[in-house]
């Protein structure tokens, strides 16, 4: 794997790591999960698009939104360090852009609360692939956490098969499934003190997405109405927060994001009911409680063992 050198990331990207505490990369993980909650609400507002017409637009905003992030932080030398950035930058973009492109085919194939749910395995996969590949020893709060948040997410999870939607769920499933893969890799890099700048990683996603799903997205039936609201999808919900998931990552263990990225499925139920009418089943909201619950009672006990 090729190191980039220590003059590789931009001044502004060093003040903001040298920054970026635990406590803030938390709170800026929680709003990354915010940000990543919207679609499902957004993609019921859409008129014409549908399946894989949805990903492909999305991605290619996602694009066109890096093309512009990117070389505004970081220069245009992050071209040149995306075709070097050896296998991990290019593990994690193919992990992208599998997260992107199921997310969004899930989305219409099952309710926004099934996608969800169904994510939530995040924390258990993460947590085994950081503990086989990386040697992490999860504290026992954390694994504590893990199987509370499990609990609930069974709960919800039980509900939600019963209702025949099964295809959706399969789907859905490769989305904690390449999550797992990335922040693991994300994660092995920094600690064998590899400076690969992993943001870029994004981009190379968001570009096979959008080039892979273009041929089955045809033809293109998305209104304008459509086209504006995916490119809020491409802007606010992915190409922000994913670049600053992956800054986060550089604070943050493995299974800490993957259990704080859980809260995307709080939000984005909530979202969905009081914006698209999807209202969740007493079932979801028991175990949803459960699962924010888990999340907070893990990070207020770490920040009283900080301090």
């Amino acid at each position: 794997m090729r190191r980039v050198g220590p003059e590789a990331p931009s001044s502004g990207r060093r003040t903001l790591l040298m920054k970026l505490t635990h406590k803030r990369a938390v709170f800026l993980m929680v709003a990354v999960t915010l940000m990543w909650s919207i679609a499902g609400v957004v993609t019921r507002q859409l008129e014409n698009a549908r399946s894989f017409e949805i990903t492909f637009w999305r991605s290619f905003f996602t694009v066109a939104s890096l093309l512009v992030i990117l070389p505004f932080f970081q220069g245009r030398q992050v071209f040149a360090r995306i075709l070097g950035g050896g296998p991990a930058l290019w593990i994690s973009g193919l992990c992208w852009s599998v997260m992107f492109t199921a997310f969004m085919v899930a989305l219409t194939l099952t309710s926004v609360a099934n996608v969800l749910v169904t994510m939530s395995v995040g924390p258990f996969l993460t947590a085994l692939l950081a503990r086989l590949v990386i040697g992490y020893r999860i504290p026992a709060r954390t694994w504590l956490a893990i199987l509370v948040a499990g609990g609930g997410i069974g709960y919800m999870y039980a509900a939600q098969v019963s209702g025949g939607q099964l295809a959706g769920t399969f789907v859905a499933l490769c989305v904690p499934l390449a999550g797992a893969v990335n922040w693991t890799v994300v994660q092995r890099s920094n600690a064998r003190g590899l400076n690969v700048d992993l943001v870029p990683a994004v981009l190379v996603g968001a570009v096979i997405s959008s080039l892979t799903t273009l041929p089955l997205a045809m033809p293109l039936r998305a209104s304008t109405h459509d086209l504006a609201l995916l490119a809020l999808l491409g802007l606010v919900q992915l190409a922000i927060p994913c670049a600053l998931s992956v800054v986060c990552a550089r604070v943050l263990k493995a299974p800490e994001i993957a259990l704080l990225a859980s809260l995307e499925v709080i939000f984005g139920i909530l979202l969905a009911w009081v914006g698209a009418n999807e209202v969740p089943s007493a079932t979801v909201l028991a175990g949803g409680t459960l699962v924010l619950g888990a999340l907070l009672t893990n990070e207020l006990v770490g920040w009283k063992l900080k301090a």
